[in-house]
């Protein structure tokens, strides 16, 4: 039986969803969630930055840009269906001395526009800071709207400094942390109702620092974006069966935080997973592997990750399930390797 055919097996007797679930918040039933925090962070910076300015290819309202184009209409830039000038665009602004944040939808940002970016802004070094909405498979609307490469693609472009937040508490420093940043930043975005998590371990985001938000004995989940609350789901879910989980938070995809890694890593007796919510090739698990090679560290690795092919199209909570991202897969999967 294969990996995905094993997922589906294993949530089969679960509830037939409807197709308002492709598109439902990433929380959790019950979860605390904060409306729109990207918006509204970039509000209360702009209020002391006016050099600040929002621009979006006709996706304000599903990039949370909405609320800041409300209090400041005048430094609102909607750049309509065309995500190419709306790099081009925003590169000339900070070559003008503002700060552009651009937004749009991960693919869009990541296969559209990705010669703009890396022409105008990238290779300049110019501060333009690109916040894209639905990374990863944080859409059920199929490949067309799916970025699970966005992280290889980006990470791969020199200058550019890659963000990868798990949630509102977060996103609500990071804005302001890339903004003070010289240079172009690509950040994923989480969008609406965004659940609350991180706010719990008295976590403060630090830019290029990974942080470890739990210990535990026996297993170290690296992860970064929704796959940190995944892992800190996990390490709560497998304590009943006496099982350690460490969780290392790596909300900066790059420049990667090496020294912390490796020092966690290093920890004898302790299986390391790396989970993101990414395909395999390319992103966080790759990253991370190659540093431990290269350093000589070679714990017992695992890798939690999208598969290398075209997604399917379908309710959100049966797709994690499918491909592996869910709390109660990523559970039972950890409990095999251990």
């Amino acid at each position: 039986m294969t990996r995905t055919a094993a997922n589906s097996a294993s949530v089969a007797a679960k509830p037939r969803l409807t197709t308002s679930a492709m598109i439902a918040s990433i929380a959790s039933e019950g979860q605390r969630t904060k409306p729109a925090p990207f918006g509204h962070a970039l509000i209360a910076l702009a209020r002391s930055r006016p050099d600040i300015v929002g621009m979006t290819a006709d996706l304000g309202k599903y990039t949370d840009l909405h609320v800041f184009a409300r209090e400041f209409p005048d430094r609102y830039y909607q750049m309509g269906m065309a995500e190419q000038l709306l790099m081009g665009a925003a590169a000339g602004m900070a070559h003008e001395g503002f700060t552009p944040f651009a937004t749009t939808y991960a693919v869009f940002a990541s296969r559209r526009a990705y010669d703009f970016i890396h022409q105008t802004i990238a290779e300049e070094n110019l501060d333009v800071k690109i916040a894209c909405a639905l990374p990863g498979l944080t859409s059920g609307y199929g490949p067309s709207h799916q970025a699970a490469e966005d992280l290889a693609l980006f990470r791969a472009m020199p200058n550019l400094t890659v963000i990868d937040p798990c949630d509102a508490h977060e996103i609500e420093q990071v804005v302001p942390a890339i903004a003070a940043h010289r240079g172009p930043v690509y950040m994923r975005l989480l969008r609406g109702q965004v659940p609350l998590v991180l706010d719990e371990y008295g976590y403060r985001f630090e830019l290029g620092k990974a942080k470890v938000l739990r210990d535990g004995a026996e297993v170290l989940v690296i992860s970064s974006g929704i796959m940190t609350m995944r892992a800190l789901e996990v390490a709560q879910a497998l304590e009943a069966d006496k099982v350690g989980v460490a969780v290392l938070h790596v909300p900066t995809i790059k420049p990667l935080d090496a020294e912390t890694i490796l020092q966690e890593a290093s920890r004898s007796g302790r299986m390391v997973v790396v989970a993101e919510n990414h395909t395999v090739i390319g992103g966080l698990g790759e990253a991370v592997a190659g540093l431990l090679l290269r350093s000589g560290v070679t714990p017992k690795f695992r890798h939690i990750g999208l598969p290398d092919e075209f997604l399917a199209a379908g309710a959100l909570p049966t797709l994690h399930d499918r491909y592996g991202i869910s709390t109660e897969v990523m559970s039972t999967r950890i409990k095999g390797w251990l």
